[in-house]
């Protein structure tokens, strides 16, 4: 049976009712790490809504000792987030253009969201891995935001016991801190969204896009 996509009816009919919680700079938390690769100029990519960072902090500590959840990306704005909606579509209908647009947006949302629907622009969502100590990265598989490969799927059944073992720790802790992950992406995890409220059977998201 197919994945339930951020495009899909159950997720899009989901209402927002925004609490208005602001968005926190990860930057000055100190119990958290971030990786530098997809900083921008204003530090969106550093930001999350306050309640997503509580609960990254209470699955920093319940890792192992010696592992470090790192950060890759948080908050995107949606002028971004429609830019890489948009080449995503464009790549798929110059692969296929005999698709018809729903079938292309389907396809595209399976690893790209819609703008109005798309946890990051809530602040609600984070790409995350794990680390050492020392800032070396553990194999998981594939490396964070690759979707060339069907081994980035969370559960995907070719890669190794070890990277598989290190997807189990990754998602045991932030699943333990309440949030949930997109199964077509092992890094990508929410709490508040409409996915989140859709996986978890709430009555409403908390968290809609912000600025």
């Amino acid at each position: 049976m197919d994945m339930v996509v951020l495009s899909d009816p159950e997720v899009v009919g989901i209402p927002v009712l925004e609490c208005g919680e602001p968005l926190l700079d990860m930057r000055e938390v100190g119990a958290l790490r971030l990786d530098g690769r997809l900083a921008d100029p204003k530090g969106a990519f550093a930001r999350l809504r306050i309640g997503v960072v509580d609960r990254l902090v209470t699955a920093q500590t319940l890792l192992p000792v010696g592992l470090w959840l790192l950060i890759v990306e948080g908050y995107r704005p949606a002028a971004l987030q429609r830019q890489y909606f948009e080449a995503q579509l464009h790549r798929l209908r110059a692969k296929d253009p005999s698709s018809s647009d729903a079938q292309l947006r389907r396809r595209a949302s399976k690893y790209i969201a819609p703008p109005d629907v798309a946890p990051h622009v809530a602040g609600a969502a984070v790409d995350v891995t794990l680390c050492t100590v020392d800032g070396a990265e553990l194999a998981m598989g594939t490396e964070v935001n690759n979707t060339d490969t069907t081994a980035c799927h969370t559960a995907a059944p070719g890669i190794g016991e070890g990277e598989r073992e290190n997807r189990r720790l990754l998602g045991a802790a932030l699943a333990a801190a309440g949030l949930v992950n997109y199964p077509s992406e092992w890094w990508h995890w929410s709490y508040g969204d409409r996915y989140w409220a859709y996986a978890t059977g709430a009555e409403h998201a908390c968290y809609g896009p912000t600025g």
